[in-house]
């Protein structure tokens, strides 16, 4: 997902994304622990998209903030 369409989404569903993706996450970690992972790369990118999507909910809520001052 790019950072272009996760500002398109709604608060709820950033953060709805972030938890589907956590989960993501912790399947390819346990997978790769059993060595079950075919591509080590997706867990790079799932950590990025993770990151990405918390980026723009923290940015999101400090324009929230500062416009109600």
């Amino acid at each position: 997902m790019k950072a272009s369409e996760a500002r398109d989404l709604s608060t709820e569903e950033r953060k709805q994304k972030v938890v589907e993706l956590a989960q993501e996450l912790f399947n390819l970690r346990f997978q790769h622990e059993i060595g079950q992972l075919e591509n080590p790369q997706k867990m790079k990118q799932t950590k990025r998209e993770i990151a990405r999507l918390k980026t723009i909910i923290n940015q999101k809520s400090g324009e929230n903030t500062a416009s109600k001052q």
